[in-house]
């Protein structure tokens, strides 16, 4: 296998520069092209020609290679599958929003949480990505919004037209990040340090990992926290979430808590609209939105609603317009600040629940 340069310290890539018989501040010069995401070495043009020859035939870039790359049709999305070292596949999304540029990124090749309505556990988990590999996402799309023709099209935050940076930060894509907490803070830690990408800019999404939740308090950075609930109450939580059988709705609200008081952060709540397979209502009903609003009431935190996006191999049908708006009447009523999320890239996979390991992509 070939070395990854972007993996190599400092002093490694000099050591394997001048091992090349190339002077010293070729390492830096080279060093500097990761630090953008350069894909390969034929972009490197202020190298000479044969030592990027050389270079192609001995080593790789970066951690992670686009395999494929697939647009929605509005243009505002465009979800990437990436291959890692070992061939193991993941994929991460990026959104083009009023806002600025948003990336989700994938934590783990593969989930082992078996939420009966998700794409991304079907395989089951394969391993944890490293600090390397999460980061190298960004750099990736970072790298094709500077340089790539389907930059030039998207929103643009606050109508700049030249702005093709990552802006915000969402790790919400394959894996449970709280199950491979240390490489996701030491991958924020990188956001914030190395491309300037704000506290406030970067959201964790979990399901309910109680002692993922407790590092990050731990841990003590202002970042925004999600919690994937999806259901009112243990008994019908642990029906499409096994995770239900570990840790109780109030041991997770409980540690969620603490974080957003801490920071004073408002906690998101993401919460699936879901029917079976026979359309009827499994927790879209408007007792289950009266429960929702036990939970939260008097709480620094927006719900937020999410029809269920379809997955070949789930038997789940998504609620119709009027019962969302129903449950999502409900909240507002009792002063629950909510939202009904305006899903981006269903077309090409890459909405709330769809992201897998597949070469289908």
């Amino acid at each position: 296998m070939k070395p990854i340069l972007f993996n190599l310290n400092d002093k490694e890539l000099e050591k394997f520069v001048t091992d090349m018989g190339q002077p010293r501040f070729r390492a830096k010069q080279i060093s500097e092209w990761l630090s953008r995401g350069a894909p390969d070495f034929s972009v490197m043009k202020n190298l000479p020609e044969t030592l990027r020859i050389d270079l192609g035939k001995s080593a790789e870039t970066l951690p992670v290679k686009i395999v494929k790359k697939l647009q929605s049709s509005d243009g505002q999305t465009t979800k990437f599958l990436l291959e890692l070292a070992d061939s193991e596949q993941i994929e991460c999304v990026l959104m083009r929003t009023s806002y600025g540029n948003s990336v989700c990124v994938s934590s783990q090749a593969g989930c082992a949480m078996g939420c009966k309505f998700c794409a991304s556990t079907l395989l089951g988990l394969k391993r944890n990505l490293t600090v390397n590999e999460i980061f190298a996402q960004i750099l990736v799309v970072q790298w094709e919004l500077r340089n790539d023709n389907f930059a030039k099209k998207p929103i643009r935050a606050n109508g700049d037209p030249n702005n093709s940076d990552v802006s915000h930060i969402v790790v919400m894509g394959t894996g449970e990040p709280l199950q491979n907490t240390q490489n996701v803070i030491g991958f924020i830690e990188r956001a914030n340090n190395e491309m300037g990408i704000g506290w406030r800019r970067i959201t964790v999404s979990t399901c309910g990992i109680v002692p993922g939740i407790q590092e990050l308090i731990g841990w003590g950075r202002p970042i925004n926290l999600a919690i994937s609930l999806h259901a009112p109450n243990d008994e019908l939580r642990k029906k499409i979430m096994p995770i239900a059988n570990k840790y109780t709705i109030t041991e997770i609200m409980d540690a969620a808590w603490k974080f957003t008081d801490l920071h004073n952060r408002q906690l998101m709540i993401e919460y699936l609209l879901i029917g079976d397979k026979d359309g009827n209502l499994l927790n879209a009903t408007t007792d289950c939105a009266e429960q929702l609003v036990d939970i939260v009431r008097g709480k620094n935190c927006m719900v937020n609603l999410i029809p269920w996006n379809a997955v070949a191999e789930r038997e789940f049908t998504s609620p119709s317009g009027n019962a969302v708006h129903r449950f999502q009447d409900v909240l507002i009523k009792n002063g629950i600040h909510t939202r009904i999320r305006r899903e981006r890239g269903t077309d090409i996979g890459s909405a709330c629940g769809q992201l897998r390991i597949s070469g289908k992509c």
